[in-house]
C-alpha cells in the first residue's frame, strides 16, 4: 500500500510540475505580448506627433522637413522607427533607415510599402496651407518592437529545448542506473553458477568410473561446457569485450550442431555454413553464440514442436548476413521493432531480455545490426544478423 501512495504522489508531483511550467510559459508569453502591444501604441502616437509637427511647416519647408528645427527635432530624436514618406503618388519625399537600392527599385519600393501598410495603418499629412499635395507616412516596427514580437517564439524554442534535454538527461540517468543493476545481477548470476557448476564437473567424472552409458556421460558434459559457456557470458557482461578474428562458419555451425542433438523430433534443423566458402568477422565468440542461440531457442518456441529452422549465411565483398528463418506462427509488423526492447514479449513465459541483449551485443559490441526482414502470421519469420566482413 505504501508503495502505491508513493507512486501516486510522484505521478501528481509529476502533474504539478507540468502545470506550473505551462503557467510559467503562459505568463511569459502573455508580457511578452502585452509589452510589444503598449510598445505598438507608443510607436504610432510618436508617427502622429510627427504628422502633427510636419502639418505646421511653412509652406517653402514642404518636401524638406528636415530643414525646419522642430520637425527635424522630433523626428531625429532617439529615433528607431523605418519610415517611408511619400506624396499621393507614392513618389518619395524623405525615408529612414530604408536601404537606398530598396529606394531605387520600384518594385522593391512597392513591395516594402505594402508590408509596412499590413503592419501598420498609414497616417495622411494634410498641410494647413492646401487641401491638395498631401504627404502620406508609411512606417514599419522598430527594431526593439520587432524583437519583442519574435522573442515568444524564441522563448518556445528554448523553453522545448531545456525540457527535451532535461528528459534526455532524466532517461539517461535512469537507464544507466538500469544498466548497472543488470550488470550487477549477471555478475553475481555468474559468481553463484560457478560452484554448482565445478560439482557438476567432479560428478561427470565419478560417473566416468561407474557403470554408465559413456554417450550419456558424454551429453552431460557436452551441457556441462555449455553451462560453463554461460557462466562465461554472464561474467562478461559490462566488462571489456576484445574482439578477435574468427571463422563465421564455424561459430554458428557449433550453435546448430549444439542444438541438432535437442530439438523435438518433428523439427528440422537446416544449416548451410559448413557448405559454404568460409568468411571471417571480429568476434567475442562466446557473446556472439548467445545471440545465435538466442534465435534458435525463439525460433523452436515459435514452432511449439512441429515445423523447420533454416539458418543461412550470405556473403557480399564487404558484409556477412546470417538468416535464422522458421515455419512458426510468425510476428505482426507493428512488432518487428519492439521484439528488441527490453521487456517486450508476445510469450506467456519470460521477462523479454533474450532479444535485447542479442541486440546489444550485435549492435554496440559488434557494430553489426539485427533485424526482422521477413514475418508472415502463421508462416513463419526471419530475423537477419548483418555484420562487417574481416579479412587476414
Amino acid at each position: 500500500m505504501f508503495k502505491r501512495v508513493r507512486k501516486g504522489l510522484s505521478k501528481s508531483g509529476r502533474s504539478i510540475l507540468l502545470v506550473l511550467g505551462l503557467l510559467i510559459v503562459s505568463a511569459s508569453l502573455f508580457i511578452t505580448h502585452q509589452m510589444a502591444e503598449t510598445l505598438s501604441i507608443k510607436e504610432r502616437h510618436d508617427v502622429e506627433l510627427w504628422a502633427a509637427a510636419m502639418e505646421r511647416v511653412n509652406r517653402e519647408a514642404m518636401g524638406d522637413y528636415m530643414s525646419d528645427p522642430l520637425v527635424s527635432s522630433i523626428i531625429n530624436n532617439r529615433n528607431n522607427i523605418p519610415f517611408i514618406i511619400t506624396d499621393e503618388s507614392l513618389r518619395v519625399v524623405s525615408h529612414h533607415l530604408i536601404p537606398e537600392d530598396i529606394i531605387k527599385d520600384n518594385d522593391k519600393l512597392h513591395s516594402i510599402l505594402d508590408r509596412m501598410a499590413s503592419h501598420n495603418t498609414p497616417i495622411v499629412v494634410r498641410f494647413w496651407w492646401t487641401s491638395e499635395h498631401n504627404h502620406i507616412i508609411f512606417y514599419g516596427r522598430s527594431s526593439i518592437l520587432t524583437m519583442l514580437y519574435f522573442f515568444p517564439f524564441v522563448q518556445m524554442i528554448v523553453i522545448i529545448a531545456f525540457v527535451v534535454l532535461l528528459f534526455v538527461a532524466f532517461r539517461s540517468s535512469k537507464q544507466d542506473e538500469q544498466n548497472r543493476v543488470w550488470i550487477g545481477l549477471a555478475k553475481e548470476t555468474a559468481h553463484q553458477l560457478g560452484t554448482p557448476t565445478s560439482s557438476l564437473l567432479g560428478w561427470i567424472e565419478y560417473l566416468r568410473d561407474q557403470n554408465v552409458d559413456p554417450m550419456a556421460v558424454e551429453e552431460m558434459e557436452k551441457d556441462l561446457a555449455h553451462l560453463r559457456k554461460i557462466v562465461d557470458r554472464f561474467s562478461k557482461i559490462g566488462s571489456d569485450t576484445p574482439l578477435q578474428i574468427a571463422n563465421v562458419n564455424e561459430v554458428v555451425g557449433g550453435c546448430v550442431m549444439y542444438f541438432r542433438k535437442r530439438i523435438p523430433r518433428n523439427v528440422t534443423l537446416e544449416y548451410n555454413g559448413f557448405a559454404s566458402e568460409p568468411v571471417q568477422a571480429m568476434l567475442n565468440t562466446a557473446l556472439f553464440e548467445w545471440v545465435v542461440e538466442n534465435l534458435l531457442k525463439n525460433s523452436l518456441d515459435a514452432l511449439q514442436g512441429h515445423g523447420a529452422i533454416k539458418v543461412t549465411i550470405h556473403s557480399t565483398e564487404n558484409s556477412i548476413a546470417i538468416d535464422v528463418s522458421d515455419t512458426g506462427k510468425g510476428i505482426a509488423k507493428s512488432n518487428w521493432k519492439k521484439i528488441f526492447q527490453p521487456g517486450f514479449t508476445t510469450k506467456t513465459r519470460g521477462w523479454g531480455l533474450g532479444l535485447s541483449l542479442s541486440r546489444r551485443i550485435v549492435e554496440e559490441y559488434h557494430n553489426g545490426k539485427i533485424a526482422v526482414t521477413d514475418s508472415v502470421i502463421g508462416k513463419g519469420t526471419t530475423i537477419r544478423i548483418t555484420l562487417k566482413r574481416a579479412f587476414e
